[in-house]
């Protein structure tokens, strides 16, 4: 052709179609809009209304500032146990963490939910050729559609749809155009081993996700427990703060009282000094407790994203408001509870459900055995030469092939290994679920115990303030009559500093408790703001 192809033509279609190409592609927010709308339809098919209202489950796709958080925080800088369990949960790390694990395995899914689906696909190709006394060039392109489907029997199949365009750039340039049918399935007719896998695959990646909600669910309730847990320990820290200075103006006043009583020789000077060396221990307290009490808080604070430093403090309000609810002894039988921990426990429906997918997967190791053979046919056809309409496909002249596939048993060294792992790891999973449905029941027996001794022992002390309290006042007036000592009241005055700690300590003991049994029988369900609720 004598050098009269010029190669700025196939510059021309490369550009012009590359160009084209990058105007329809989706930009980078566009994707990640598009695999958050996929993967939580995913996480919202796979909720179960049992498992509590769908809340708090969306990723951030940037770290909280201070600023944002403090959004949340009251003027009054105070913060209700609302406001702290709905700020763990909108931006605790820890609770981002299981946020992120629950939505990279909805974002997996659909990957494998992708290859069951219709795909789009296309090429393109410019080549430019340099022979001897002649130039020449190509610009190609195809494009079409493919779909595979599987069934439970192990049938798979594939369809694809396609067009294939080539143009020639020469002295004498002309352009080929054509439409493809391509089909193919494979039916089992013996053993069957690569459709059940191709469909087992999917099962799996679809309950693996249920999986994973279950366990999201399950950490939602161990996590609110903990939170509350943590916002009463720090209000504890604070209350023996306040215990530790009462008791210190109570002896300071004993003190004073001494002191002149020495002073008018009514008492020695020891019992002075005796007094003051416990008021030299009071203030030490106060120092210890104030320092507990900080680092309490600071800690608290982490574990709620905020910086150590934030200036906050809890509101003392919930803990008068927990004295004033009162204690009750749990409302099932212990028997009752183990029931329902055997029905609404999310873990052990975990493991119940992942003994089915060992015994799926003996099945499969067993077919695997044996002769494997499938029938096969597929099918092409082509569109005349320069046609591209579907309708014009000559399925007269389409090339057909049907025929059987087998594989022989002659060496079955893998198949028999596969089969006896398979062997056991069933005898695994069913010691594992044993175990798991005995440490349920154990998990029960001592949550039930707990409730049951956090409550007696609230009822002891509560009394055992009131006898201490009585017994200081009682003290006192015997060491006005000189019938007592100094050491009698300062006796007196640490069992009432003892008292007052027991009881605020059974208060919250049986706080703990309680939550932690309503969440170790499953009843324990996580409302949209973070705060709880027995479902049962």
């Amino acid at each position: 052709m004598n050098n009269k192809f010029q190669p700025v033509s196939l510059v021309f279609f490369t550009i012009l179609f590359v160009a084209g190409l990058i105007g329809g592609c989706k930009s980078p927010a566009e994707l990640v809009n598009e695999a958050d709308s996929d993967s939580y339809a995913i996480i919202e098919e796979k909720w179960d209304p049992n498992f509590g209202e769908m809340a708090n489950y969306k990723i951030r796709d940037s770290v909280a500032t201070y600023e944002e958080i403090s959004e949340m925080i009251p003027p009054s800088g105070i913060l209700t146990l609302q406001n702290a369990v709905e700020i763990a949960t909108e931006y605790s790390r820890a609770y981002q963490s299981q946020k992120e694990s629950l939505y990279t395995s909805a974002l997996s899914l659909t990957s494998t939910r992708h290859q069951y689906e219709s795909q789009l696909f296309g090429t393109f190709d410019a080549q430019y050729r340099n022979p001897p006394g002649d130039d020449s060039g190509t610009v190609s392109s195809s494009g079409g559609i493919d779909k595979a489907f599987v069934t439970a029997g192990g049938v798979i199949a594939n369809i694809g749809l396609s067009v294939d365009w080539t143009r020639f750039l020469t002295d004498d340039p002309y352009t080929t155009l054509g439409s493809i049918l391509n089909a193919s399935i494979t039916a089992p007719l013996l053993g069957n081993v690569a459709g059940i896998q191709a469909w087992e695959s999917l099962t799996q990646a679809e309950r693996n996700m249920l999986y994973q909600v279950r366990n999201f669910n399950r950490y939602r309730q161990t996590f609110v427990v903990s939170i509350i847990n943590e916002y009463y320990r720090v209000l504890q820290a604070e209350e023996r703060l306040k215990i530790a200075r009462a008791s210190y103006e109570r002896q300071l006043r004993t003190v004073e009282r001494t002191q002149m009583e020495v002073d008018v020789k009514q008492r020695p000077q020891a019992d002075a000094d005796r007094i003051r060396q416990d008021l030299l221990n009071a203030e030490n307290s106060i120092i210890s407790n104030e320092q507990s009490y900080k680092q309490t808080l600071d800690s608290f604070k982490v574990t709620l994203s905020l910086p150590a430093d934030a200036n906050i403090t809890l509101d003392p309000n919930e803990l008068l408001a927990l004295e004033e609810l009162g204690v009750s002894e749990p409302e099932y039988s212990l028997d009752e509870a183990i029931e329902m921990a055997m029905n609404l426990r999310l873990d052990l429906a975990n493991t119940k459900d992942r003994l089915d997918d060992t015994r799926r997967s003996l099945v499969l190791a067993e077919k695997g055995i044996g002769v494997q053979m499938d029938l096969r046919a597929s099918s092409n056809v082509t569109s005349p030469s320069g046609e591209t309409d579907f309708d014009e496909l000559q399925f007269h002249n389409g090339t057909y092939t049907v025929g059987v596939g087998a594989d022989l048993p002659f060496d079955q060294v893998s198949e028999r290994n596969n089969y006896r792992r398979a062997l056991i790891s069933m005898q695994q999973s069913l010691r594992s679920y044993d175990e798991d449905l005995e440490r349920v029941k154990l998990d029960v027996r001592q949550a039930y115990r707990n409730l049951v001794e956090s409550t007696q022992s609230y009822e002891i002390q509560k009394i055992g303030v009131k006898l201490a309290e009585r017994r200081v006042d009682e003290q006192k007036i015997r060491l006005e009559l000189s019938l007592a000592t100094i050491i009698d009241l300062q006796d007196s005055e640490d069992a009432l500093v003892t008292a007052q700690n027991n009881y605020m300590n059974a208060i919250i003991n049986y706080l703990n408790a309680k939550l932690s049994f309503y969440r170790d029988i499953g009843t324990l369900e996580v409302k949209p703001d973070g705060m709880w609720e027995q479902s049962r």
